[in-house]
């Protein structure tokens, strides 16, 4: 069974911006909750457990909301918005599940292993999708999905989607054809100084291009006393 993590929170009554702006002078972090045919609810939570909990669970790990003193009601993260300037998190979204229907959610990926293409052939790891779209019951909701990479022995080896094998109950809604991982044969010296040619080319290129700005301004700049004349 997946991972659940415990939040506390309270009920917020009192809405609006001067609330919110109290809220969080307060280390308080508004927020909502809600779900298929259930009402939306304003909550709160402290900013400190929430980040706690955030990082072990991420949004795709199901989460124990109290509110006030009512029982557990599960939930998922499912967004955060963050202020422009502190880019402290300002405001959450849980998504309250029900255990017997399917959710959707974005599971990270984690890379695992060791690729003897990287370790031996000095290869370069190249990694496509950091995140898949999966379908199933909140019970069997992975906190993430593990790719081996050591099965990447050589620059023709990659894993695609298809390769995976998931968690009983786990459905990836992605093509089974997109290609997660793959490793790179390494530059030669050739190509990296053609490409160290090309650098050079663009910007000579782009130096001529501003040149005859610079020649007006200059053309301007020397007919300005004749006009004052």
């Amino acid at each position: 069974m997946a991972d659940t993590f415990t939040l506390q929170a309270k009920t917020r009554t009192a809405l609006g911006r001067a609330s919110t702006v109290k809220l969080r002078e307060q280390q308080y972090i508004p927020a909502v909750i809600y779900g298929h045919g259930l009402p939306t609810r304003s909550i709160m939570v402290q900013m400190n457990p929430f980040i706690k909990v955030y990082e072990a669970a991420g949004e795709s790990s199901l989460i124990d909301v109290i509110i006030d003193d009512q029982a557990p009601t599960k939930a998922i993260i499912h967004g955060l918005q963050h202020d422009p300037l502190s880019q402290r998190i300002s405001h959450i979204d849980f998504h309250q599940v029900r255990m017997d229907e399917t959710i959707k959610a974005e599971v990270e990926l984690v890379f695992e292993g060791e690729s003897a293409a990287v370790k031996n052939l000095n290869g370069i790891l190249i990694k496509n999708i950091s995140e898949l779209e999966i379908e199933c019951l909140p019970a069997d909701l992975p906190h993430d999905i593990r790719i081996d990479i050591s099965r990447l022995k050589t620059f023709e080896d990659m894993i695609r989607v298809s390769d995976l094998t998931l968690p009983a109950g786990v459905t990836v809604l992605n093509d089974s054809e997109d290609m997660i991982a793959t490793v790179e044969e390494p530059r030669s010296e050739a190509e990296l100084a053609s490409l160290n040619e090309q650098v050079v080319e663009d910007v000579s290129a782009v130096e001529v291009a501003k040149a005859p700005e610079k020649d007006k301004e200059a053309a301007e700049g020397e007919s300005t006393p004749e006009a004052k004349k």
